[in-house]
């Protein structure tokens, strides 16, 4: 099982930036898929971002232009950093990795004021 240590959430005014980082416990060299997904209160786990070992991104509609999802396989490290950040933005946001199993980070709160 992967450990998934997230950190960088916090408060941030609307059209602010915060960068989350999500720190595994083993190496991501050759993990094929993870990310970041998100939920919101009384709303369903949506996936913002996610990247593959080759590099590849996907991101959600509502985030494309304002999120950019990297990843430093050197640190075993995943980020999301975003910016123009919007109070819709609002939610607990989740790391994930594909590695066998689907591993899940403990979740960091991003809340955006307007």
């Amino acid at each position: 099982q992967v450990q998934l240590v997230e950190s960088g959430g916090g408060l941030v005014q609307a059209g602010g930036s915060l960068r989350l980082s999500c720190a595994a416990s083993v190496s991501i060299f050759s993990i094929n898929a993870m990310g970041w997904y998100r939920q919101a209160p009384g709303k369903q786990r949506e996936l913002v971002a996610g990247i593959t070992s080759g590099g590849s991104t996907n991101y959600a509609d509502s985030v494309k232009g304002r999120f950019t999802i990297s990843r430093h396989n050197a640190k075993n490290t995943v980020y999301l950093q975003m910016n123009s950040l919007k109070p819709e933005d609002t939610a607990v946001y989740y790391c994930y990795v594909l590695e066998g199993l689907l591993n899940w980070g403990q979740g960091t709160q991003v809340t955006v004021s307007s």
